[in-house]
């Protein structure tokens, strides 16, 4: 099992560094929203808690490169469009902060949806 785990990686590595930004954007967010997915559809298992706090921690950090990069005044993105995102950024900051001081898997849905509605958008429109 340790071998598969580390070949993953290595191909995750891989394929991260000849994608397109939007594509490893996509996918890093798909992958954050299938942790989530995860922890709501084994939410009785006996090491929830663990993988609950993994999951929103690594949600947390994908969405605080994102605040870090939309603030950028020289970021390609129209300033309306960085705004908006900023905004939802903040509303999932909110949501994680929620979810870790009261845990609950219907807490999960609107970050999960979140991510699957960007990486969607990611993959189908073309660059700004």
């Amino acid at each position: 099992m340790q071998t598969q785990t580390q070949s993953l990686r290595a191909y995750e590595s891989v394929s991260q560094a000849t994608m397109p930004g939007r594509e490893v954007e996509a996918a890093v967010l798909t992958k954050a929203a299938r942790k989530l997915r995860e922890c709501q559809d084994n939410w009785n298992a006996p090491n929830r808690e663990e993988k609950l706090e993994e999951a929103l921690k690594f949600n947390q950090r994908i969405w605080s490169i994102f605040q870090g990069e939309l603030s950028r005044e020289d970021h390609e993105l129209p300033r309306k469009i960085r705004l908006d995102i900023l905004r939802l950024a903040a509303f999932i900051d909110r949501r994680i902060f929620e979810t870790l001081a009261q845990p609950s898997p219907d807490k999960l849905k609107i970050v999960i949806d979140i991510n699957n509605n960007l990486a969607a958008g990611l993959r189908s429109r073309p660059s700004v």
